[in-house]
């Protein structure tokens, strides 16, 4: 007979390391607020937190367009705004900020000037769903969702990577709802949040790039589901869930270990580690806050911050 036990998971409370200043709040009605809160008036949406080199956190606004710059000292600085709605962001070992814009595809951020340019706007001239996250490999490869409004109703989701070569790949054409997405260090696995699924997917990417029994890692429930993920340096998985207050952690076999506790509101919607420590950042998208918890292992090594070959 097996002997099954349960440990309930540690609860890890977060606290709040700094918010969008009031003078950066902007409540009107937008598009995509319309669309996706509707009945709300929405200063801000906060998303995609990603550093730099130099320890800035960057991180996006969805219905406004802008990406802001948090320095290391917690000043907001206001880096772009265009006509777009950027969700995830993924630092470019070249110090470029890419962007995955729900409207225009995957865009690069030159910060110095400001400047936003597009990579890949269409897929063989057809228009993208939504993209919604992305995350680059050791090699500089890039994988990301294109999410749009698939859902249960319509599995139609999918995952692409683009190679450095412009090749573009697609991986997956099946999910309802791909958002946040990551990579094992040494590439053999790719975990997809699956949000209006409600669970967590994990496949293994086979030598020749294609992927394989792609299975559910993990189950979760609520009005929303999984959104951006993170990877610690022992292979444990950390998972932001967008209606249930915090970020759950994962090992290596699916279970929950740990629970980081939004201490303001529920919508808990990505994460990152801040590099070379036990830092865990969390946006929080319906206060406007970036949440700090320390966890039991540092975030796994970026490809932004690794030293190239």
């Amino acid at each position: 007979m097996w002997n099954l036990s349960f440990t309930p998971p540690q609860v890890i409370e977060a606290r709040v390391l700094t918010r969008l200043p009031d003078s950066l709040r902007q409540p009107r009605p937008t598009a995509w607020v319309d669309a996706n809160k509707p009945g709300y008036v929405m200063d801000s949406f906060l998303e995609g937190p990603a550093f730099d080199r130099a320890g800035n956190l960057y991180l996006a606004d969805i219905p406004y367009g802008r990406i802001f710059r948090v320095s290391p000292e917690l000043q907001w600085t206001q880096v772009a705004q265009y006509e777009g709605w950027p969700n995830g962001l993924a630092v470019h070992r070249d110090g470029s900020v890419w962007i995955a814009d729900y409207r225009r595809g995957i865009l690069r951020l030159d910060a110095a000037p400001g400047r936003v340019d597009t990579l890949l706007g269409h897929r063989n001239s057809e228009s993208f769903k939504g993209v919604n996250d992305l995350a680059f490999d050791a090699q500089g490869q890039c994988y990301f969702t294109d999410q749009g409004q698939t859902g249960l109703h319509d599995p139609t989701g999918r995952v692409y990577r683009l190679r450095e070569n412009g090749q573009l790949d697609l991986l997956l054409g099946n999910a309802p709802s791909p958002n946040g997405l990551a990579l094992s260090a040494d590439g053999k696995l790719l975990f997809v949040a699956v949000t209006r699924g409600n669970a967590v997917w994990r496949a293994p990417l086979l030598p020749d790039g294609s992927i394989s029994k792609m299975g559910a890692f993990q189950t979760f429930f609520g009005a929303s589901g999984p959104d951006g993920m993170a990877l610690d340096a022992e292979g444990r998985l950390v998972v932001a869930h967008a209606s249930l207050g915090g970020a759950f952690v994962l090992n290596a076999r699916g279970e929950v270990t740990h629970f980081v506790r939004s201490p303001v509101g529920a919508t808990v919607t990505n994460v990152a580690f801040r590099p070379g420590t036990r830092e865990l950042l969390m946006t929080e998208s319906q206060t406007g806050s970036v949440l700090t918890a320390e966890l039991p292992a540092p975030g796994q090594l970026l490809y932004s911050h690794d030293t190239p070959g």
